[in-house]
């Protein structure tokens, strides 16, 4: 059976939001994943390389993934809100991926600003539900008593959170947690994408 993969608008707080839907390529879904892009003012969107990987990485390990823009991104209606509405746009999305799998565990994911979004709503989420962050910035370092499952994958050569400045955020936060470093020339996983797909599957397998 081919998988599913549905281009959709999403009814967002600002507007339509445009969204894709992927199941998996070989069996039906066992768990549910919403994955977040990067900052929308600095050409994020859900076709980022890194976002596309971490999708993929999801999905070949049984996630139906969501991916989604943004309000003013591409197709998606509104305009840029300081990541106020850009949450509330993910929980739309969100609202949207739990009434088509009820059933399922939720993985929240995101990378760069994506990964602050991902993480105020994973920590919102009950039980089961875990939070995989990726190149997460060092301005964006938020709650760290949330209780939900966190992993951070982050590049050894990250411009905008270096190993320090990483290591020492994830030090502070409450258990269950995981940081995964890839060997990487930047923040975008330059030279090392095949890697970081890897590493997606093996912690969501």
């Amino acid at each position: 059976m081919p998988r599913r993969i549905e281009t959709l608008f999403i009814d967002g707080p600002a507007g339509k939001l445009e969204a894709l839907l992927e199941e998996p390529e070989h069996a039906e879904p066992t768990a549910a994943a919403l994955v977040c892009h990067p900052h929308p003012q600095h050409g994020g969107t859900m076709h980022n390389k890194v976002v596309y990987r971490l999708a993929r990485g999801l999905r070949q390990a049984g996630a139906v993934v969501l991916r989604f823009n943004y309000r003013g991104v591409n197709l998606s209606e509104g305009v840029y809100d300081n990541g106020i509405g850009e949450a509330d746009d993910a929980r739309a999305a969100l609202a949207v991926l739990e009434q088509r799998y009820p059933q399922l565990p939720l993985t929240m994911a995101g990378f760069s600003f994506g990964s602050r979004i991902a993480l105020k709503l994973g920590c919102e989420q009950p039980p089961p539900c875990r939070i995989i962050m990726v190149g997460f910035p060092k301005a964006y370092q938020g709650d760290s008593t949330c209780a939900v499952p966190r992993v951070f994958i982050h590049s050894t050569r990250d411009q905008y959170c270096d190993n320090e400045a990483m290591q020492k955020y994830f030090d502070l936060l409450h258990e269950p947690k995981k940081l995964i470093w890839i060997e990487a020339q930047d923040h975008f996983f330059a030279g090392a994408l095949d890697a970081f797909e890897q590493a997606v599957i093996e912690i969501s397998s």
